[in-house]
């Protein structure tokens, strides 16, 4: 397994650097689910923070391995992620940049491969893990008026810009309320394909849509569909209905589904 190997040589260099305190390892390796298609997810937790520093960050990548390129994670929130391609063989690896401070405030508990006088162990010990979960108030004061700005874009024939919308709506809504459903994690639309029973798999695949306005209409019918069912059954009593906000955008819906020839 190569994620394996190169676990095993980055512990051997690591090893013998006085600022390291640990490494250890998270994502599919906690769940015995490496293939060969699988990414590595590394934490590095260090005596001196260095995340601030891209250039250090860049160094201890390049020891590792046969590094390709790097570049840091603030596109998913996370500028302490360095993401890396390796070769030799062709690998893609996450590294995450912390201290002993900051492993407290973490989404899962990780493998530890590497411990300086059992300091990370410790930390992780005296912690919990917590993964952020949606707020169902901020996606109810949002969605429709994000079906309305749909039904906007496929009135004036911007065809394209409502198909990107789809995907949107199934990574920040559909597939995090399918996951807490199913009694998954909402990680996305990560592994709906085997997550989800199959009833689930076929209402999201709903909201997949073709390049014309019939289909990205339909798409939408069946995206607020979705949604009105995921709402009854993972939002609970404190979450505030637009209903009022609903009534008004459906009923532009229909006018605008009448309008098609």
């Amino acid at each position: 397994m190569i994620q394996k190997e190169f676990v095993d040589t980055a512990k051997k260099i690591l090893a013998i650097d006085q600022e390291v305190i640990g490494l250890a390892v998270g994502g599919s390796w906690l769940t015995n689910e490496i293939d060969e298609f699988s990414d590595l997810d590394l934490i590095l937790v260090t005596k001196k923070r260095i995340s601030d520093d891209k250039s250090k960050m860049l160094g201890y990548a390049r020891r590792l391995g046969d590094f390709l390129s790097g570049f840091t994670g603030e596109h998913v929130g996370e500028p302490r992620l360095l993401i890396c391609l390796y070769d030799n063989p062709l690998l893609h690896v996450d590294i995450k940049f912390l201290t002993l401070e900051e492993i407290p405030v973490r989404v899962e508990t990780p493998v530890v491969l590497l411990d300086t006088d059992d300091q990370l162990q410790n930390a992780l010990n005296n912690s919990v893990e917590k993964f952020p979960y949606p707020d169902y108030q901020w996606i109810e004061d949002r969605f429709w008026t994000w079906i309305h700005y749909t039904l906007l874009k496929i009135g004036r024939g911007e065809h394209l810009e409502a198909y990107d919308f789809f995907g949107f709506l199934r990574m920040v809504v559909f597939g995090p309320l399918l996951h807490i459903k199913n009694g998954k994690l909402p990680r996305g639309v990560r592994k709906v394909e085997t997550d989800l029973n199959e009833e689930d798999i076929n209402l999201l695949k709903g909201t997949l849509t073709g390049y014309n306005r019939k289909d990205l209409l339909k798409s939408l019918r069946n995206s607020v569909t979705l949604y009105l069912g995921l709402r009854a059954s993972v939002f609970d009593n404190n979450v505030v209905l637009h209903r009022k906000t609903e009534q008004k955008v459906m009923e532009y819906f229909e006018k605008i589904e009448q309008r098609q020839t």
